[in-house]
């Protein structure tokens, strides 16, 4: 690596301490295009390899990956003050190759079309599907390692080479995955990660050919922007305000058990964590109560770090971001049921499970992404006027609906504009990973969430079985 000035190092701060106990050093812009340029290189003979051998390839780094198990857990806990994420993370990203390893034969297959064109006989078509050559994943800092390598996955499968940046809030995991990825070393040659911050992810857009970002709206505009102008194509997840609405039939004990583990699993940093609770007026206080003595019982992972349920916020900032919305929606006629703002425990910034009743959509708390254990629960009277309040937002990530039936909550579900909606649970889009498909609405997303065929394009082949039409006879034809 070039070397940097000390100036140009970037801090990172450890959430758990607030101190900063790392620094690291990024790449500049043209050491970002030799990397590019080496790996636009090795991706020819990866694309034009079988899949059958990629596949093997996939299966290695598999395999490295569980050999690298509790390294990548504990760098990528650390980065997470010990996040719920970070313990499975790992487990998380094998499960996806293996499955992948599993579809792609029958996805590819699938995505070729041939055949006799049926206005000309004399034709046959065939389909190539052609891997971009450079992919650029640029991943988020709420689940670094996860979010950043689950993208990268169905790249690779493609044939595509890839190069990664993971946040540089969170980054302590790329060592250990480094050295995952080098020890098979096929697949060391197309795939790398760099660490940096905006700088280096705006250089890697200027030299890949695909992007797939996870992060802010604000940011994904940014790179939509930048690929808009070099007319390549992108991929974003971005923001949500996820909602659930429960009705007057739902079991109540599950919806607050479902709901709980929906917002605030890792501290409630998660892209398509629960963040507006509507319940039908008649079951709405029952609710309440049974949702606040569950979230009474939450406990913070601190002193020690393998125990509780939740750990600090991972970025000090989005701290005073979720504080903020608390101080707007009380300052506007909420009430706070259990919970509150955030504490400085030891360094590290904490919050309680907390619960905000009497919320309207006048407020932070309803509108804006929060990313916090905040729970704003609100009364709604009709179906409809459910279904119009879940949608009066800018975003479109996830949602879900809990009724007393599966039809009961499909109906519903069906008129709810988000990507992915879970019936009768919350947050089972990771159960989705890998099978289904979906696009964000609205400023959630664009493009899907890449999947395999997302990074190849496809090429038609034609070919004449017949004499070519011969244009001096047509016009002879024409003039007799």
């Amino acid at each position: 690596m070039t070397a940097v000035n000390a100036a140009e190092l970037l801090s990172v701060r450890n959430p758990r301490s607030g101190q900063i106990d790392l620094q690291i050093a990024p790449p500049g812009a043209d050491e970002i295009k030799a990397i590019c340029t080496r790996l636009r290189e090795a991706q020819k003979s990866w694309a034009a390899a079988p899949l059958e051998h990629r596949i093997a390839v996939m299966r290695a780094w598999a395999e490295r990956l569980r050999a690298h198990r509790d390294a990548l857990i504990e760098a990528d806990s650390t980065d997470t003050g010990h996040g719920q994420i970070s313990k499975v993370a790992p487990d998380m990203v094998i499960g996806s190759i293996m499955r992948h390893c599993a579809a792609a034969p029958d996805i590819f297959a699938a995505a070729k079309r041939s055949g006799t064109s049926p206005g000309a006989p004399n034709v046959t078509y065939d389909t190539n599907l052609r891997p971009y050559p450079l992919a650029g994943i640029i991943g988020p800092w709420n689940a670094p390692m996860m979010l950043s390598t689950l993208h990268v996955i169905p790249a690779l499968f493609a044939g595509c080479a890839a190069i990664v940046k993971p946040s540089e809030v969170a980054p302590r995991f790329v060592k250990p995955m480094m050295q995952a990825i080098g020890e098979v070393p096929e697949l060391a040659e197309v795939l790398t990660y760099v660490v940096g911050d905006g700088r280096t992810g705006a250089a890697m857009v200027e030299n890949v050919d695909i992007v797939n970002f996870t992060g802010s709206v604000a940011n994904g505009r940014k790179v939509a922007e930048a690929c808009a102008r070099r007319f390549i194509p992108c991929m974003l997840e971005l923001g949500g305000k996820d909602p659930v609405i429960i009705t007057r039939t739902a079991d109540l004990e599950r919806a607050a058990t479902a709901v709980l583990r929906g917002a605030v699993t890792s501290t409630g940093q998660v892209c398509f964590s629960i963040e507006r609770i509507y319940v039908q007026e008649e079951v709405h206080d029952r609710f309440v109560e049974l949702l606040a003595a569950k979230a009474e019982r939450v406990q913070l992972n601190h002193p020690d770090p393998l125990a509780g349920h939740m750990g600090p916020f991972i970025f000090d900032r989005q701290a005073q971001i979720v504080d903020g919305h608390i101080d707007d929606a009380l300052a506007k006629g909420a009430k706070l049921r259990t919970g509150g703002k955030s504490e400085n425990i030891d360094g590290g910034l904490y919050m309680r499970a907390t619960i905000l009743t009497g919320v309207t959509h006048d407020m932070k708390i309803m509108q804006d992404e929060t990313f916090g254990p905040v729970m704003p629960v609100m009364k709604y009277r009709t179906e409809e006027e459910a279904v119009r309040l879940a949608n009066d937002t800018y975003f479109g990530l996830s949602a879900a609906v809990i009724a007393g039936t599966v039809e009961e909550a499909r109906r519903i579900a069906d008129r709810i504009d988000a990507g992915v909606v879970s019936l009768q649970d919350t947050f089972l889009t990771f159960a989705g990973y890998g099978v289904a498909e979906w696009e964000s609405f609205k400023l959630s997303g664009l493009g899907g969430r890449g999947g395999m065929l997302s990074f190849v394009k496809k090429q038609a082949v034609l070919t004449n079985t017949g004499a070519p039409a011969n244009l001096l006879e047509e016009n002879l034809k024409a003039v007799t």
